[in-house]
């Protein structure tokens, strides 16, 4: 039987314009098309895990507005339990303004919103949603200082605490030494580390800089190079799995899920960064966030 999975972390509406070229300070660039995609770290972790055969709790928290409710609808209809999914009443839903041009390069505005307001006496209250898991992961889109009150009490609790460090920020030691995994890219792994990435040692040194400051397992996603693991002392590479890549958005958030999913199924952990590197494959084949995200039943026929 699968254990459970609560996922906590960010929930946004990602509004889009394609246009033939990014706007310049004060210009207006007419003709493009627009489109919104339901976003955010967290939701989209959640969204994937669930589609992946996962049992799956989300907590976040949205503003009392259309973006909100219309979220929440959209995560119960994917059979999340969105029991601790909180409503502001004062902030804003958390948007993304997203400007992509023609050659794909974008810029991006970020308003976090009811993210932002995710404090650690909100956890207080879901404390029994924590303590019905198994595998708590979380993000760095809603404050540092509730991702750290959760991984110390979900540590207490007995709980696997996994942390994707995304946006990439400097962490905390009392933080890290909570963290049964932490699975970061290569940017993030940088910063974390104070190791520049060049080559696999520095990849294993780095890995090493993580396991002192107290992570007991350590993922270091490679893109198309596949994914590096740290396991018991012991370093491992996990090819990935070669496809023609169309858009990369949520691949990272197909990848970290899909490694819960199969912890939950009782995997070992070099099993599940291989079940991960596969769902991510499918992910990068399709345009958008949560749009992109794969269903078991697809990964399974590669």
């Amino acid at each position: 039987m699968s254990e459970k999975i609560v996922v906590i972390g960010s929930c946004n509406t990602d509004m889009v314009i394609n246009t033939d070229r990014l706007p310049l300070p004060g210009e207006t660039v007419i003709g493009g098309s627009f489109f919104m995609n339901a976003g955010g770290k967290g939701a989209n972790q959640a969204v994937a895990a669930v589609r992946l055969g996962g049992s799956v709790s989300f907590m976040a928290k949205v503003g009392n507005d259309h973006f909100g409710t219309r979220s929440i609808e959209q995560y119960k209809a994917e059979g999340i339990d969105t029991e601790h999914i909180l409503i502001d009443s004062e902030q804003p839903s958390g948007v993304a303004l997203i400007v992509v041009d023609a050659n794909g390069e974008n810029s991006i505005a970020v308003a976090s919103g009811a993210n932002a307001m995710l404090v650690p006496e909100d956890i207080d209250r879901a404390v029994g949603m924590i303590e019905r898991g198994d595998i708590v992961l979380m993000q760095l889109e809603t404050p540092v200082d509730t991702v750290e009150y959760v991984a110390r009490i979900a540590r207490e609790r007995g709980k696997r605490v996994v942390l994707n460090p995304a946006p990439a920020l400097h962490l905390p030691d009392s933080l890290m030494r909570n963290l049964y995994m932490i699975i970061a890219n290569e940017t993030e792994t940088e910063l974390i580390s104070g190791v520049k990435i060049t080559d696999m040692e520095s990849i294993c040194r780095a890995a090493d800089v993580m396991s002192e400051r107290g992570v007991q397992n350590v993922v270091i996603t490679l893109g198309s190079k596949g994914a590096f693991v740290k396991e018991n002392g012991a370093y491992h590479k996990v090819p990935a799995i070669k496809v023609k890549a169309v858009d990369a958005t949520a691949a990272g958030d197909t990848f970290c899920a899909a490694v819960c999913v199969a912890l939950a199924e009782k995997k070992g952990i070099l099993e599940a960064v291989e079940f991960a590197n596969k769902c991510a494959s499918v992910t990068v084949t399709r345009m958008g966030a949560q749009s992109s995200l794969p269903y078991r039943s697809e990964v399974d026929k590669l």
